[in-house]
């Protein structure tokens, strides 16, 4: 079995109402030093070798990011 990642984040030419929230609450925790935040979403799929780049795109592109709005990456792991 190999493990595959899928990292989604919003493109970012969209807003990131919650990536402001959390930046919002550090510096009124004294992180003055964070310049900025974006939250996204991490996907670990367990997959069969060899592993199927293009169907895991796929599967990316159709189900696990909204591509209108969201980019993803796909990172497989040895």
């Amino acid at each position: 079995m190999t493990r595959v990642v899928v990292d989604v984040m919003l493109k970012t030419e969209i807003s990131d109402p919650q990536g402001q929230a959390v930046l919002s609450a550090l510096t009124k925790l004294g992180h003055q030093g964070v310049q900025a935040v974006r939250q996204g979403k991490r996907f670990e799929l367990e997959v069969t070798d060899p592993v199927d780049e293009a169907a895991i795109r796929q599967i990316a592109d159709t189900l696990l990011a909204n591509p209108v709005i969201e980019d993803f990456s796909v990172h497989v792991q040895t």
